[in-house]
């Protein structure tokens, strides 16, 4: 028997993952929901990720407005630092901050528990009993990611937006009422929804890239640590593919406000 060629074997990884992806979306509405077990890990996920998200997004929108003012000094258009500092923070920071770190704290911790419960056989002997692993313990765990993002990503909008506009008013000497006018002229209701599709779009991806490493590692306890560091960086890498579809089809199917 001949061995698979090396794109077939690229390529079936992506194949599965893409398989869990449907399976789970299909078990979410397929009864019995795990509704305990869902809040459960939404309440653990958020316990480990929002004050990191909180702290990291502070000097985040901090350097974003640093930035920005210096570069709308050098053009002479200091009055809008607010509006490219608000929705830089809105659009494309307070999601992707908020997604690496659910991926990092909350996908580590999920992909450990599955990995352990695979080497221990615990997967196994559900399949065997005729109960779906998928539908008992990824699904709950998925949604409770995504839906924590979708929480976190208003408490980072708030914490950078807040950030931003301390240091810009008070460190750099911005006027107050100059950079919340330059936002509210041309913010629009799509830039916090897009924020939101993007936070729960990367929850769940990041759900269920942890959820098919953890179900799939390498073989022995050394091989869970491996499977949680693979999930990570695959969650970082697809996070920032995502975001950047995500943002050229939201810059040209929505026109900006006064178009």
């Amino acid at each position: 028997m001949t061995a698979p060629a090396p794109l077939t074997r690229a390529l079936t990884p992506v194949g599965r993952l893409i398989g869990l992806a449907v399976d789970i979306v299909r078990q979410t509405f397929k009864p019995p929901f795990q509704l305990r077990e869902y809040i459960e890990q939404t309440w653990f996920v958020t316990k480990v990720s929002a004050l990191p998200t909180a702290l990291f997004t502070i000097p985040f929108g901090a350097t974003i407005a640093l930035l920005l003012a210096e570069l709308t000094r050098q053009f002479g258009a200091q009055s809008q630092t607010g509006a490219g500092a608000v929705l830089a923070i809105v659009q494309q920071a307070a999601p992707i901050v908020t997604a690496l770190l659910i991926a990092g704290a909350g996908g580590s911790a999920v992909c450990a528990d599955l990995g352990a419960r695979t080497i221990r056989e615990e997967i196994a002997a559900m399949e065997v009993l005729g109960i779906s692993p998928i539908q008992r313990l990824v699904v709950p765990r998925v949604l409770a990611m995504a839906t924590t993002a979708l929480v976190l990503n208003g408490l980072a909008t708030v914490v950078g937006v807040g950030g931003g506009y301390f240091f810009n008013v008070i460190i750099q000497g911005g006027t107050p009422g100059a950079y919340i006018a330059s936002f509210s002229a041309i913010a629009q209701v799509s830039d916090i929804l897009i924020s939101e599709v993007k936070a729960a779009l990367f929850g769940f991806t990041a759900g269920v890239v942890a959820a098919y490493r953890g179900l799939n590692p390498p073989p022995g306890a050394k091989g869970v640590g491996d499977a949680v560091n693979q999930s990570v960086v695959i969650s970082f890498v697809l996070v920032f593919m995502i975001n950047l579809v995500l943002t050229a089809l939201y810059l040209e199917l929505v026109p900006p406000k006064g178009i």
